[in-house]
């Protein structure tokens, strides 16, 4: 009786064990994609609102990124991540699309 107490316990931790190294990766892989996500959309959400402040003092969206850069203390991640800025219009926002790289 207590052999079999013993095995079945052996067996239950062995699945265990075999259950954790199957899904502890993906479930690493998806946080790391949802950190990603994150960091892409507060990128995204401070490069809008300082481009706002800028339309808010000057007048005008401004037409490069480069612009709130230089002027408005913005700081981009350009290693690990590729940052479009489309200036539509003075009055407009601007687009803005960022891909990790």
């Amino acid at each position: 009786m207590k052999r079999r107490r013993f095995i079945a316990a052996l067996f239950l931790t062995a699945v265990v064990i075999l259950a954790a190294a199957l899904f502890l990766p993906k479930g690493s892989e998806r946080a790391g994609q949802q950190t990603q996500e994150e960091t892409i959309h507060a990128m995204k959400a401070a490069i809008m609102e300082r481009a706002l402040q800028c339309y808010v003092i000057e007048g005008a969206y401004p037409s490069e990124l480069a612009y709130l850069e230089e002027n408005y203390g913005l700081t981009v991640n350009r290693k690990d991540y590729l940052v479009m800025y489309t200036a539509v219009a003075e009055n407009l926002p601007p687009q803005i699309v960022i891909r990790a790289r």
